[in-house]
């Protein structure tokens, strides 16, 4: 993205996009009026890096869990391969490099809940090896490995089995996510992983009292750990006015939490809502955030971060 002269490069680290693929309803690699998010829109945005979500629906929980997870991770790469000219997987280092010297756009898989892993680490080095980089234990509800925030009030913590799972994508570098995770499990997440994990999509609790928000001391913790917080664009996530002012009021709330600009980031839930944010209402509007963050004081550099230089910042990091 071009922003008051400068480049920017942007990085979301959630939609759901490929649901709209296996629901036949379009392919990424073309243009369209329906949804938020497909790779043209995306060039003409000026988007940079997308994580795209590999979600099983509930209705495929647990025993078709895998097939589904397979066909989501099938989908992913046939939509890269359609144009592999000008949108490619980033995986790596020198991936991540490669798109920001040459330009383009890139995409990256990621899973949210893990119900298609099941409780065996073996799972999570095929899975790597599939491209997969960022994975959080749950969705809403409860599985082997932990409680999701739709257990709450109340939910529980990581499992014995949830402790293997993130040590071993600690090991071979899957990025943990502690977005739709109950409060007690997250602060076991912290506790685990020798990593620092990012909340690809939760917004702050202080100004939303939703189970999927972040109180003030987990901001802080995540932030103290190294890790990041993406902010989301879903309306009951927002409350107020849910709608772009909204989504700044959030980004300038967990700043002055943390008190750096280091830890923030986007984690938009593209096509993960049927009824998008009033001035967000796809990729290409992504301009309109930089625009409103700067008119309520934000720095262009401070901008920058959060757009995406955080977390390229973090994946760089990981991925040394």
């Amino acid at each position: 993205m071009q922003f008051h002269g400068q480049d920017m490069p942007v990085v979301d680290t959630h939609a759901d996009s490929l649901g709209a693929v296996l629901r036949g309803e379009r392919n990424l690699y073309e243009r369209s009026e329906k949804g938020q998010l497909d790779f043209p829109r995306m060039q003409e945005g000026g988007h940079t890096l997308q994580f795209f979500s590999l979600w099983v629906e509930p209705e495929n929980k647990p025993e078709r869990a895998m097939s589904r997870l397979m066909q989501y991770l099938d989908a992913f790469w046939t939509q890269i391969g359609a144009h592999s000219e000008w949108i490619r997987p980033v995986l790596d280092r020198e991936s991540l490099e490669a798109l920001l010297r040459d330009g383009g756009i890139g995409g990256v898989p990621s899973i949210e809940g893990a119900e298609g892993v099941g409780t065996d680490p073996a799972m999570v080095r095929i899975l790597h090896r599939l491209g997969v980089r960022l994975m959080s234990l749950t969705w809403n509800e409860r599985n082997a490995l932990a409680d999701g925030a739709g257990e709450e009030p109340g939910g529980g913590g990581v499992s014995r089995a949830g402790r293997a799972i993130i040590q071993e994508m600690n090991r071979v570098n899957i990025i943990v996510d502690v977005s739709h995770i109950a409060e007690a499990g997250f602060w076991d997440v912290l506790e685990i992983s020798s990593r620092p994990v990012i909340a690809s999509h939760s917004n702050c609790r202080e100004l939303q009292n939703h189970r999927r928000n972040l109180s003030d001391a987990q901001i802080r913790a995540l932030a103290a750990q190294g890790g990041i917080q993406g902010i989301t664009f879903v309306r009951p996530f927002l409350g107020g006015s849910e709608d772009l002012e909204r989504v700044v009021d959030h980004i300038l709330h967990a700043l002055a939490v943390v008190g750096t600009d280091r830890h923030l980031g986007l984690g938009s839930d593209f096509d993960g809502v049927d009824n998008p944010v009033g001035g967000l209402e796809d990729v290409t509007q992504l301009p309109r955030l930089a625009q409103r963050m700067s008119d309520r004081g934000l720095s262009d550099d401070s901008i920058r971060r959060i757009l995406g230089y955080n977390y390229i910042d973090f994946l760089r990091n990981t991925w040394a």
